[in-house]
């Protein structure tokens, strides 16, 4: 709901706020006062197209700021979200414009395009004019505006829902049939390298432990002399070993005939201790270096196979045994291919039959409420001054999406024999204007936005059609907020609230001003309206009668 509009500098508007409140709100005043200035300042809080005529002349900028209350679910604030901006309860919409025709718009403070801006305030209000081409009169929003007068979300959501699934089962099927034409182009290589990787066996780990045991013959081959050489010097039969138990049985003879030759004993029987486990460490090294005349042929040659098939297949070594079993089930894939897309064609049409199911309950369901919508809005007519006008909601085919497969459209004939066609095309003036009012009755319970722009609904009807008018517009502001520019006493006096549009000039300086209207100041107004310049007492008691409802 709109609750402030504050206009600053814009064509004769120097500084003007207006607080607004629920229920039917009507402007008006005098041809000419500036009402049509009142509505363009709106639409550039809006997000209307705007330029540097609507400035002030001598001020440096225009600025219009445009407060809304809004509910926490309501689609404005989803879209905001969206666009990762902070929203609550209350909504800001800031636009300026500069002289040089330079222009910035804002929501809450927050910069944002004007794109934007215009995507936010559509879903704030709808504005209805003598040439507007949006809401009712756009046929691409028809088909929501059916299935919210006839309550079809649930039945929206699930063909929503089978649509999704039925998509999801084609892209599946096409990336399955993709995956399988690229695997065949590539089956004779992949059968040649599935059968030498299967021949090749790589196992985890193996090429570090070849390169370990490679390294460690090759370092055996080295070693292998020096070991030779040091054990004929130690324990050959004339090696240092033998010397050592020798002199030891010489010394054992005459050790006792000193102390100190049992003490060179001692010693001596240690040294040949060492040298013998010297002895058991050589011939252990030995064995531990020796291998097989081709063990390192073998394991040189398999380490340079495991190398090999891994630069072909640019991968390191240790993943040789998962590329195997990758390449092995690719080609189990492409063996079973044929079968896989047998099944997943299956899966489509199931998928595809659910949507059309889903889909045809749709239809029928929106052709029954088109039914009903057309009675809802041809009782309407007659009161309107619409008696030859007919009213018919299309439902016809069209392509299949998530939101069904109907194309919606509200059409009209405004005389007998005449055809039926789009609303914005046959309807002219206040007809169109009058034609949206039915509609917006008969649809009182959709749409988001919270607050409606009438106008001068009533233009070119008077008496009883602009008291029909009058009802409906209070009728309407019973479910949301209604704002009527009007020339009608009749809609004016239906009202709950009234601001009376009025120009003053002081000098060579003139100004628009609007100004909230009292009880009595409203029927004064009221009574200027019904007979012009010269306010009788008698049209202050028509005024009366008509704020009394009374006809």
């Amino acid at each position: 709901m709109l609750t402030a509009l504050d206009i600053r500098d814009v064509v004769l508007i120097e500084a003007l706020q207006i607080d607004f409140a629920p229920g039917l709100g009507v402007l008006t005043g005098e041809t000419g006062a500036g009402k049509s200035i009142l509505l363009d300042s709106l639409g550039l809080a809006l997000g209307a197209r705007g330029d540097a005529g609507l400035v002030r002349s001598g001020a440096s900028h225009a600025s219009v700021t445009a407060t809304f209350v809004v509910t926490a679910a309501h689609p404005a604030r989803a879209l905001l979200a969206e666009n990762d901006l902070d929203a609550d309860d209350t909504l800001i919409l800031r636009r300026r414009i500069a002289a040089d025709g330079g222009g910035r718009a804002f929501v809450n403070d927050q910069p944002v395009s004007v794109a934007l801006l215009r995507e936010v305030g559509a879903r704030l209000v709808e504005v209805h004019g003598q040439s507007d081409d949006r809401g009712l009169l756009n046929p691409r929003g028809h088909r929501d505006l059916l299935d919210a007068f006839a309550g079809l979300s649930a039945e929206v959501a699930r063909v929503a829902a089978a649509h999704a699934t039925w998509r999801a089962a084609e892209t599946a099927l096409a990336e399955a049939a993709a995956a399988l034409e690229a695997g065949q182009r590539d089956r004779e290589w992949l059968d040649h390298a599935v059968a030498e990787l299967t021949a090749l066996s790589p196992q985890p780990g193996e090429e570090a432990a070849l390169a370990a045991t490679r390294a460690a013959m090759q370092k055996g081959a080295r070693l292998t002399a020096d070991l030779d050489a040091v054990t004929t010097q130690l324990a050959g039969s004339d090696g240092g070993l033998a010397a050592l138990r020798l002199a030891a049985r010489r010394l054992d003879r005459i050790a006792g005939d000193h102390p100190l030759l049992a003490q060179a004993l001692a010693s001596l029987d240690r040294a040949v201790i060492e040298a013998t486990e010297a002895e058991d460490a050589l011939a252990a090294a030995a064995r531990a270096l020796t291998f097989a005349p081709d063990a390192l042929e073998t394991a040189e040659a398999r380490l340079f196979d495991l190398r090999a098939a891994a630069r072909k297949h640019r991968v390191d070594p240790d993943a040789l045994p998962a590329l195997a079993a990758e390449l092995a089930a690719r080609a189990e894939a492409i063996s079973a291919g044929e079968e896989g897309l047998a099944g997943l064609s299956t899966a489509v049409a199931t998928a595809k039959a659910d949507y059309d199911a889903a889909a045809a309950a749709l239809t029928a369901a929106r052709t029954a409420a088109a039914i009903r919508l057309d009675a809802a809005v041809s009782t309407e007519f007659a009161p309107l001054k619409l008696d030859a006008a007919r009213f018919r909601t299309v439902v016809a085919p069209g392509p299949a999406g998530a939101s069904g497969a109907d194309a919606v459209a509200f059409e009209i004939a405004t005389n007998p024999g005449a055809p039926f066609g789009p609303l914005a095309r046959i309807a002219s003036g206040g007809e169109l204007s009058r034609f949206v009012l039915a509609l917006k009755v008969a649809l009182a319970a959709t749409g988001s936005a919270g607050t409606i722009v009438f106008d001068e609904i009533d233009r070119g009807v008077g008496g009883a059609v602009a008291s029909a008018i009058g009802e409906r517009l209070a009728r309407l502001a019973a479910a949301t907020q209604v704002l009527v520019v009007t020339h009608s006493p009749q809609v004016a006096a239906r009202g709950a609230h009234q601001w009376r549009i009025a120009k003053s000039t002081e000098g060579t300086v003139t100004r628009t001003g609007v100004a909230a209207l009292d009880e009595a100041e409203r029927r004064e107004e009221i009574a200027r309206m019904l007979s012009g310049t010269q306010v009788t007492d008698e049209a202050r008691a028509q005024a009366a009668r008509l704020l009394a409802h009374e006809g």
